[in-house]
């Protein structure tokens, strides 16, 4: 089978989310080589590799360039360790995947016989976006076979951009957030209750990536509003510094957790949190958390993030307003065993509805249909041309 060369912003080591998700699964159809943005390292260019999955190897830069991401200053050094690499693995056979189009200046390297773009958020809003993210991503449109995108305003956002736009929301693994599975599980059990040691209940609870997508105004406002309410906080800083987090007795910042111990946390918790700000950088979000919380069985209160909304209204508590979240989190706390075997059943209905399988699945039935296209391609060529030095261009 091809390898799949994957370009990403993020680090497989951060948290555990789209990528990670779909990448295991495909691995078990194609040899995956995990591509991240290189690190600042004195001395030679060099690859550090990794295999932190089964078919998964991850190959993190080290360069003594300054500039960070995908920099046009980074380019040589890059495409000189992956020319290298290519060569010793021997990989004349590759489809080429990005999540990030600042990596696009690196596809030359690889000529593949497909291109996939996974469009999981709008990159291009988030905060100290490279100025050339936008211009990139119009050429990679241009040039991939599959567009993915992760959940429904993304998709409406570029639909009009590709002729195969494929909406594929994030998904969950319901068997691992499932609470009978969690609490089965003594080790990490064990793990989570030292974690939590010491926070009383009730436990109103927040796990992902803590940056300016969050409200922190509303996060201090609901710790005020009700001090016996204690607010746990879950997961790693990014672009934000730690003097930003409100600090109040009752809130409680645990920082990056292993997702393995993330089920048997959220099952100590009374109420999901997802409290995040209503911005440019939030417009075109789908937070794969939406339904790992369902998955877990536990009442769930979000601000009017779009695609909960469209998605999850009827399951998930939405609160357009300060007031509104504390009110939404009170109601949460005072359920009654009738309401809640209600939501369970709503709740279960939608986890069942989206299965990382069922989404890896489809990701490699368009791959697949992309890799014959360009096989037909290559064989009319062949037939309409056959002089024997043609040399036709896989994709």
């Amino acid at each position: 089978m091809p390898h799949l060369i994957v370009f990403s912003h993020l680090r497989w080591n951060f948290v555990f989310q789209r990528p990670q998700h779909l990448l295991t699964r495909l691995a078990r159809h194609y040899p995956v080589v995990f591509i991240e943005e290189p690190m600042r390292s004195d001395g030679p260019a060099r690859l550090e590799r990794s295999r932190p999955a089964p078919g998964v190897e991850v190959l993190c830069p080290h360069t003594p360039v300054d500039a960070g991401g995908f920099h046009d200053d980074q380019l040589p050094a890059l495409e000189a360790l992956l020319a290298g690499y290519r060569i010793e693995q021997r990989i004349d056979d590759c489809i080429v995947w990005f999540y990030t189009p600042m990596a696009l200046p690196l596809l030359g390297e690889f000529r593949p016989h497909a291109v996939v773009y996974d469009c999981m958020d709008e990159l291009a809003a988030f905060k100290d976006a490279p100025r050339q993210m936008r211009q990139r991503e119009t050429a990679l449109l241009k040039i991939a076979q599959v567009v993915l995108t992760g959940g429904p305003s993304l998709y409406e956002a570029k639909r009009a951009l590709h002729p195969h736009v494929l909406c594929l929301p994030s998904a969950v693994d319901a068997e691992h957030y499932a609470a009978a599975n969690a609490l089965g599980q003594e080790a990490p059990m064990r793990r989570a209750a030292e974690l939590q040691q010491g926070i009383r209940a009730p436990r109103l609870g927040f796990f992902g990536v803590i940056d300016e997508r969050l409200d922190l105004g509303l996060v201090a406002e609901l710790a005020d509003a009700q001090p016996a309410w204690q607010i746990v906080m879950v997961g790693p800083l990014a672009k934000i510094a730690r003097a930003q987090l409100p600090q109040r007795p009752n809130i409680h910042w645990l920082g990056q957790q292993p997702y393995e111990i993330l089920p048997q946390l959220v099952a100590g918790w009374d109420v999901c949190l997802m409290p995040f700000a209503i911005n440019e950088a939030t417009r075109y979000i789908s937070p794969t958390k939406t339904l790992e919380y369902m998955a877990a069985g536990k009442p769930v209160v979000s601000t009017p993030v779009r695609d909960v909304k469209a998605m999850f209204s009827d399951v998930v508590q939405i609160a357009g307003d300060a007031g509104s979240f504390i009110e939404a989190c009170r109601r949460a706390l005072a359920e009654t065993p009738h309401a809640r075997a209600e939501r369970l059943a709503d709740m279960q209905a939608c986890v069942w509805r989206y299965s990382w399988d069922e989404t890896a699945a489809a990701v490699q039935r368009a791959i697949e249909a992309a890799l014959a296209l360009a096989r037909a391609a290559a064989q009319g060529a062949v037939a309409a041309d056959p002089d024997p030095d043609l040399e036709v261009a896989s994709a």
